[in-house]
């Protein structure tokens, strides 16, 4: 299991699939710079980056959308912006679920994604 965001938590991924059966990553979705801050803004969905590289990660070597997934794009509107960023925030709205999003996004990667929704609080603190 890796916790956290950022580059580690995929770095600590890709290392373990090469030993572990099941991988499971929990992944802060609170980034609010780049690319995942300016889609949250934009686009009121969680910051998707840290999603996208753990996926990245655990995609396989030779995945030629798992290296799209991370390119960035140079120029106008999209400068700045991971394409996959683009395509969770996407599927995130499309299918109107963080969860179902972020699942068939590893599909697209060749990957089954095992996702569960963060705890709802049940009350007032």
């Amino acid at each position: 299991m890796a916790i956290g965001g950022g580059h580690g938590t995929a770095v600590t991924l890709r290392a373990a699939r090469c030993y572990a059966g099941t991988l499971t990553g929990v992944v802060s979705v609170a980034d609010d710079g780049g690319s995942s801050g300016r889609l949250r803004e934009l686009l009121n969905v969680v910051a998707v980056g840290d999603i996208r590289k753990c996926l990245v990660a655990v995609a396989e070597e030779d995945s030629v959308l798992a290296v799209a997934f991370d390119r960035r794009f140079d120029e106008g509107e999209l400068a700045g912006h991971a394409l996959g960023n683009l395509i969770l925030a996407g599927l995130i709205d499309v299918t109107g679920d963080l969860v179902l999003g972020v699942r068939e996004a590893a599909k697209l990667l060749g990957r089954r994604a095992a996702t569960s929704s963060p705890p709802r609080p049940s009350g007032s603190c």
